[in-house]
């Protein structure tokens, strides 16, 4: 929680903004596990996400998962 907050934009987005983006879309899961994984750029801002090699294919998906679940 160093680079991201529920509903305030601290390094990176609120979460619950990432939610709101991302609603509806189908391959929105995959998509933001990818990200949580492989980090990535541009898609917020000039500051990069940084990867997370660490976390497994399947954290990453139930990371994604929580993530678009926040109201």
């Amino acid at each position: 929680m160093n680079c991201h907050a529920l509903d305030r934009k601290l390094v990176g987005p609120a979460l619950k903004d990432v939610a709101r983006r991302y609603a509806g879309q189908a391959n929105a899961v995959p998509l933001l596990a990818s990200k949580i994984v492989q980090g990535g750029a541009g898609a917020w801002g000039p500051v990069p996400m940084a990867a997370n090699p660490h976390v497994n294919a399947e954290e990453a998906r139930r990371l994604a998962t929580w993530v678009l679940a926040l109201k």
